[in-house]
């Protein structure tokens, strides 16, 4: 059969050309979002008079036919039909008859998937804000559990300063929420209709654009005709936004793969989100953080991909921009099984404090403390800087730590130093000594935890409620 747009061709496609052109191996994902946009196009085209209510409705059936076939996934696609739009409207006229070639009056598939990349984003971006709020969950339960929790805080992955292990959790919830606020930012980009654009120019016919977006929930419509059928800044955004939340997800889970060492021994990850060796039986290997750190590079590839490819196109549209599908496709798919998996990870792992807390017992972490003692005691931070980097070099030829020093070793170094001096160096003074706003003091831990619970209610409501506008 020939192409529904063959008119003005006098050869059949070049076999090669079809195969390479069509995208409907990839594209058929947007099957559910065509069938939507049409439906919504086809009742505004008997509300305008353009077509008669009765082919409106014969359409109408039609698409719910093909819609339940898709959901069913019994419809078949074609290459020979290029992508997804014409596999629509074939499978559509083949229904109804001759009546379903109706269907494209007054729009193009320029603008047609346009709407379709819009639905489908605009649902997938919601889902990932409740995905990320599952994962917000899972950080702070172990947040709350782990209030008395100490391990080292590090800079250069040398031993620093002791935290709270929930102080830790409680940075990647800022994290996260952050990506959230993103999304949520984005969302109104996404939430924009196309349909109505045509080609490029517009259309000829008596449309009501803003009826079309109503009907598809749409908050606004493309002010120029040319911007609608040529913006791919919305996926852009999303790929630049998955990006950030992949590098976020991969530096907790060069965290997970670190601590679950026998070197660390800070953390168990569930049997269930580990695997073992082919050769060595005592092998516990933390895979899914070790994949999902891996992964972090194909969707940073996808956006850069976009990027080149929309970086010299020319107003309107081009083919080139059939490549922006399969990117997203995949950094979908890729982000999703990411934050699938890690929030169960996170909840059921095991955290071993008694090792943390022998790290700390057995490092420097608390050397800072000592010199803000020596500050209160009136010495200058330089000098007090000076005096305990030779107190710390003293230990390590000595084998000891400060707290194994008598206090006749911390005179020759000091004066100043008493026997308080013993209650300033304990992890937990340590600690709760930070009590500043954004600190790693158990009251202000407990009172970040609170704050971001309620954060996190309040996301979850714009969750529910974008989820129903959405379905």
């Amino acid at each position: 059969m020939s192409k529904l747009w063959g008119g003005r061709f006098t050869k059949k496609t070049d076999q090669l050309v079809e195969e390479y052109t069509a995208s409907i191996t990839f594209d058929k994902e947007l099957a559910e979002e065509d069938v939507q946009g049409s439906l919504a196009h086809v009742a505004m085209l008997g509300k305008c008079g353009i077509l008669p209510l009765d082919d409106v409705e014969k359409i109408t059936d039609g698409l719910h036919i093909i819609l339940n076939r898709i959901r069913r996934g019994e419809q078949e696609f074609s290459i020979s039909d290029e992508d997804i739009h014409m596999n629509i409207e074939k499978a559509l006229i083949d229904e109804i008859g001759p009546t379903g070639g109706k269907l494209h009056t007054g729009r193009s598939r320029n603008d047609q998937v346009a709407t379709d990349m819009h639905l489908y984003l605009r649902k997938r971006v919601v889902a990932f804000i409740g995905l990320l709020s599952k994962l917000q969950e899972a950080l702070l339960g172990q947040a709350s559990a782990n209030l008395d929790t100490i391990l080292p805080g590090y800079t250069h992955l040398q031993r620093a300063q002791p935290i709270l292990f929930a102080h830790h959790m409680m940075a990647y919830v800022s994290m996260f929420q952050r990506d959230t606020e993103r999304l949520q930012d984005s969302y109104k980009r996404i939430n924009m209709l196309p349909l109505g654009a045509g080609a490029l120019a517009g259309t000829t016919f008596p449309i009501d654009r803003h009826f079309v977006a109503d009907k598809l929930g749409f908050e606004r419509v493309y002010e120029n005709s040319l911007d609608a059928v040529s913006d791919r800044d919305f996926i852009l955004e999303f790929l630049s936004n998955a990006s950030m939340i992949m590098m976020h997800l991969s530096r907790l889970c060069e965290e997970l793969v670190l601590w679950s060492s026998t070197e660390f021994s800070f953390i168990e990850l569930d049997d269930a989100f580990c695997t073992g060796s082919s050769i060595m039986p005592q092998k516990k290997n933390p895979d899914v953080p070790e994949l999902v750190r891996g992964k972090t590079g194909r969707v940073y590839g996808n956006l850069m991909g976009l990027l080149t490819v929309l970086k010299s196109l020319p107003l309107a549209y081009n083919k080139d921009m059939q490549e922006d599908k399969e990117g997203m496709f995949d950094t979908v798919r890729t982000l999703d099984g990411a934050l699938q998996l890690i929030a169960p990870m996170i909840a059921t792992m095991k955290v071993n404090k008694e090792r943390m807390r022998q790290a700390v017992n057995q490092d420097f972490s608390n050397a800072t403390d000592i010199a803000d003692y020596l500050v209160n005691k009136g010495l200058p931070f330089r000098q007090a800087h000076e005096v305990i980097g030779k107190l710390v070099l003293y230990c390590i030829q000595n084998k000891k730590v400060l707290l194994d020093l008598e206090l006749a070793e911390f005179h020759p170094f000091s004066k100043l130093f008493g026997e308080d001096i013993y209650a300033v160096l304990q992890p937990e003074h340590v600690v709760n000594a930070r009590n500043v706003y954004g600190g790693t003091a158990s009251g202000q831990v407990a009172e970040a935890i609170a704050r971001a619970e309620e954060v996190l209610k309040s996301t979850l409501a714009w969750y529910g409620e974008y989820a129903e506008k959405c379905k």
